[in-house]
């Protein structure tokens, strides 16, 4: 054991668990080539021990910081706030911290951008929420700059080291069967933003939902909004003042759905018996909204903390996991309509 005031090293602690420098040095950086109990005696002889590694010299020795930086150009913050969520949940008591940054994916220097980002802040890896992790010349980016990167997407993007996706197609169509056992059969949408491949993955579940029961879907029961409320109260307005007058609402999110709500009620509509409206996202507004809103249910948490974990910890067992089914959250702003 080292001394009293001696700062205990890494040699101390291969000296005491028996086991080469290059074996604790893959213990603290989570290597997977590691049999369980090598890296349980490790751990343990380093709690006793009280070292903690020199960060400065292991980032200096690998080239790279121990940050995780999250690139987005989303406009529905809760989405951002719960991934950041996620990502915390998965480096609590580990040396890594988050570093989060904006983008515009309309700038023709988004690229260089991130580049520069990337070389200055020395990333350990990055986190890409849509719609910019459908971009693959930034995958290819991360892998030029070797820099480890993990895609947050709504259909299969990448390989499973790379990815993790939401099953939003199936889950609408799921939202249709429900709208239609409910005897609703003038469904309108409120679709996401353009060039959002949730956004279009969402449209064609809806579509092929209503197609498969026979309902049409003519171009008044389509509205666009950009997953903000105030797009919602626009298109819910649309759809409410055109000739398909809906007696159930879809929207592809639930800051839209939210907007639909007020929309309604402005007009002195009563939800749920006069207008049935589903959201997307299952974000605290569709729990706080009266009446609370039936909505799908998209893990974004747990589908950070596993993305982070395919950065940091790859043999976690939640970072095995690239597939995060989404459900539908039933509540009571959907009832069976009063008029066909």
């Amino acid at each position: 054991m080292p001394e009293a005031n001696h700062k205990p090293t890494i040699n101390d602690v291969a000296r005491v668990a028996g086991v080469s420098k290059k074996t604790v040095s893959r213990v603290i950086n989570r290597s997977p080539l590691l049999k369980p109990e090598t890296r349980t005696k490790v751990e343990d002889v380093i709690a006793s021990l009280g070292y903690r590694p020199n960060m400065q010299a292991r980032a200096l020795a690998m080239g790279r910081n121990f940050l995780l930086g999250l690139l987005h150009d989303n406009p529905n913050a809760q989405t951002v706030l719960n991934f950041q969520f996620g990502v915390l949940d998965a480096i609590r008591d580990t040396e890594f911290a988050l570093v989060v940054r904006p983008v515009d994916r309309r700038s023709p220097r988004m690229l260089d951008d991130i580049r520069s980002f990337l070389e200055v802040q020395r990333l350990y890896g990055v986190l890409i929420l849509p719609p910019i992790s459908e971009n693959d010349d930034l995958a290819n980016l991360c892998r030029e700059m070797g820099c480890g990167y993990v895609r947050m997407g709504s259909a299969q993007l990448d390989d499973d080291e790379h990815l993790v996706q939401s099953n939003d197609r199936e889950c609408v169509e799921n939202v249709i069967d429900h709208l239609v056992e409910q005897g609703h059969r003038r469904i309108a949408i409120i679709q996401g933003p353009e060039g959002f491949r949730s956004a279009q993955e969402r449209w064609e579940g809806f579509s092929a939902a209503m197609h498969r029961h026979g309902l049409d879907v003519p171009a008044d029961a389509i509205a666009r909004g950009n997953y903000r409320f105030d797009s919602g109260i626009a298109a819910a307005e649309k759809l409410l003042e055109g000739s398909f007058r809906p007696t159930a609402i879809f929207a592809s999110n639930d800051e839209m759905a939210a907007g639909a709500f007020h929309m309604a009620r402005s007009r002195g509509i009563d939800v749920p018996s006069e207008l049935s409206i589903v959201g997307f996202d299952d974000s605290p507004i569709a729990a706080h909204i009266w009446p609370p809103m039936t909505t799908v249910g998209w893990p974004i948490r747990e589908m950070a903390k596993a993305a982070a974990l395919k950065l940091i910890d790859p043999s976690e067992a939640e970072a095995k996991q690239s597939i995060f089914p989404a459900r539908l959250v039933r509540r009571s702003s959907v009832a069976p309509p009063q008029r066909d």
